[in-house]
């Protein structure tokens, strides 16, 4: 699964690095190749950025569960929106694909994330990827790694990129 995440985390950095936001990030568009390659998809929603930051426009639909506290407080997306997403979708792969939160609606989320209630990891998580969860839920936007260093950061979870074992298992 640190496999998985980390051509994630590569592909956001290229995108990162070309100055785009994705602003869907979540396991529903990753495409899996059948030799177990992470592709992003659903670009519907990205954007090139000319500034630093995005402003969200009132009529976009978009995926609240995934959305970083400073689109709600202040309507603006940047990349590092994109590391709060990273770190819900690692969630996502940790559960198996399951939604994030379930028992949550969408206005109670957006009410605790707004007065600064913290995410944790779910249980079960091994300590290190918690840790990088926790990194990209910092509610200081600024204070959130890059997709570059989150890529360092699993490579330090996992040395060994577990896609040969799940290929040779299948």
């Amino acid at each position: 699964m640190i496999g998985f995440a980390m051509q994630i985390a590569e592909g956001m950095a290229y995108l990162e690095e070309k100055h785009y936001i994705h602003r869907d990030l979540r396991t529903e568009n990753i495409l899996l190749t059948e030799m177990m390659s992470c592709k992003i998809a659903d670009f519907g929603l990205s954007k090139l950025l000319k500034n630093k930051s995005y402003r969200l426009s009132h009529d976009a639909k978009v995926p609240i569960k995934w959305m970083a506290p400073e689109i709600f407080t202040d309507n603006i997306y940047t990349t590092k929106s994109d590391v709060w997403s990273f770190g819900i979708l690692l969630m996502e792969i940790i559960a198996y694909g399951k939604e994030p939160f379930p028992d949550d609606d969408n206005t109670n989320y957006v009410k605790a994330l707004i007065e600064g209630s913290h995410i944790t990891p779910p249980a079960g998580c091994p300590d290190d990827l918690g840790n990088i969860m926790l990194q990209c839920w910092k509610q200081k936007s600024e204070e959130r790694p890059t997709f570059n260093q989150l890529q360092d950061r699993l490579m330090a979870c996992n040395p060994i990129v577990d896609t040969e074992e799940i290929l040779s298992s299948a």
